[in-house]
């Protein structure tokens, strides 16, 4: 197990979604430190620097798609344009299984696109592949 921390920003206006998963990751591993941002905009505030919430590179983002102010489809279309976040790691994690929105998000370059639904409590899986995700694949700085 790799003993670096990883910022995995959970970008969800759902809180027991972000509570839920902290919970998971914290009991699999220390892997991640989580910063959770209720929309797209606070999202990009993080990543810009303005915010008071800091993260550092390499990171994960764990994506919602429906949201208020900034909806995910948005917020990446604002992350693949600037860049310096062009090559995230963006995993969606939404409650839509359209496959308009499954191929939209895959359009803009996502690593894996998860339905709430499906995954239902079983956030453990999800933390999991996370933690696969980051011990496996050379992530750049």
């Amino acid at each position: 197990m790799t003993e670096s921390i990883l910022d995995l920003l959970i970008v969800d206006d759902d809180e027991l979604t972000a509570e839920s998963l902290q919970r998971s990751l914290k009991k699999v591993s220390g892997v991640f430190r989580v910063i959770p941002a209720e929309d797209g905009q606070e999202a990009l505030d993080i990543l810009r620097g303005s915010s008071q919430k800091q993260i550092e590179k390499p990171f994960i983002v764990l994506l919602d798609l429906n949201m208020p102010r900034m909806n995910g489809f948005e917020f990446l279309g604002e992350l693949r344009a600037d860049s310096r976040f062009r090559g995230s790691v963006v995993f969606v994690l939404s409650t839509s299984d359209a496959e308009t929105d499954i191929s939209r998000a895959y359009e803009q370059c996502i690593a894996g696109y998860m339905v709430k639904t499906i995954v239902g409590s079983q956030f453990s899986q999800i933390a999991k592949m996370l933690i696969e995700y980051a011990e496996n694949v050379r992530m750049k700085n």
